[in-house]
């Protein structure tokens, strides 16, 4: 099977929540907005879609009304991760009989496997399901992190086909491609980091900061993919203060006021998630009202 081509900005998309229900009015909307900026794929149920309090059904319509949304014009990468393989297996499946063009899946978190134990879970994800699939490391939330050495592993499996990487380290992407080179697809996980990780190789980045900044990352990803690093650190330069602090408490809820105070309400968050405090709110307003995204002002 052929690589996917993973390159520019993946919309990592909030769920819309109106009285506990999923909107999906507004989620269309919000999709609309994101393919119109030009992004080059949208990622619903990761982190930033709060995939950790969907119910499985919940989980599989996000997906299949994403896939009717989007309808081929970019490319759909679904989470469907888990930290039980059986579970991942199914959510992968479901995902890939919907349509998905590929599957991000997360790191199993809490258990702390083994790194043979990382390599034999992707592994029996990939001998399952037959879309490409592509590794989350995150470190910071599942307590374990891939090293290289078994990201290079993977990267044989002939429908592996890339990396999320949000361990925060250059390091870790210089190991990497000391390993794999070019022959494999890696696509920054912190979206402050998109502009130096871009610079070692990385194709992209699957972007929470998308849901307010969709066209800025997107021509930021255009730049670092044409090598115009001088005018990707300006836009960098410009974005990074609202960019940071779109979190400064955990992701997505300073999004999803950000989204609020620029007109594209994304409703509620769900529990244990609650909404930002007072203090960080007035920061988000400062840093909307310099780049002129307040609601009712330049967009």
């Amino acid at each position: 099977m052929a690589r996917l081509k993973l390159e520019g900005n993946y919309a990592a998309l909030v769920t819309p929540f109106r009285n506990g229900r999923i909107d999906e009015k507004r989620y269309a909307e919000q999709i609309e907005r994101q393919i119109k900026s030009g992004v080059s794929g949208l990622v619903p149920c990761g982190t930033t879609g709060e995939s950790a309090t969907l119910s499985h059904d919940e989980h599989d319509r996000v997906i299949e009304l994403t896939i009717a949304i989007a309808a081929g014009r970019v490319t759909v990468m679904a989470g469907t991760g888990s930290n039980s393989t059986a579970e991942a297996i199914r959510l992968t499946e479901r995902a890939a009989k919907a349509g998905a063009d590929c599957a991000l899946l997360i790191a199993p978190y809490y258990n702390k496997p083994t790194q043979l134990g990382l390599y034999e879970h992707y592994r029996a994800v990939a001998k399952a399901v037959g879309i490409p699939l592509v590794v989350y490391n995150i470190p910071g939330r599942t307590g374990i992190n891939i090293l290289p050495s078994t990201m290079a592993r993977l990267a044989e499996i002939r429908n592996i086909a890339g990396l999320k990487d949000a361990s925060g380290s250059m390091e870790y992407i210089s190991e990497l491609r000391a390993y794999v080179g070019d022959r494999y697809a890696v696509l920054a996980g912190d979206d402050t980091l998109t502009v130096p990780l871009m610079a070692l190789g990385a194709k992209g980045v699957i972007c929470a900061t998308s849901n307010v900044l969709p066209k800025e990352y997107s021509d930021l990803c255009a730049l670092c993919l044409k090598g115009k690093f001088a005018e990707a650190r300006k836009l960098h330069d410009r974005v990074f203060p609202l960019t940071k602090t779109l979190f400064m408490e955990t992701n997505p809820i300073v999004v999803k006021a950000a989204m609020e105070m620029m007109g594209l309400d994304s409703g509620e968050l769900r529990l244990p998630l609650y909404p930002a405090s007072r203090g960080t709110r007035e920061v988000l307003e400062k840093e909307l009202k310099a780049l002129g995204k307040l609601k009712g002002g330049r967009r």
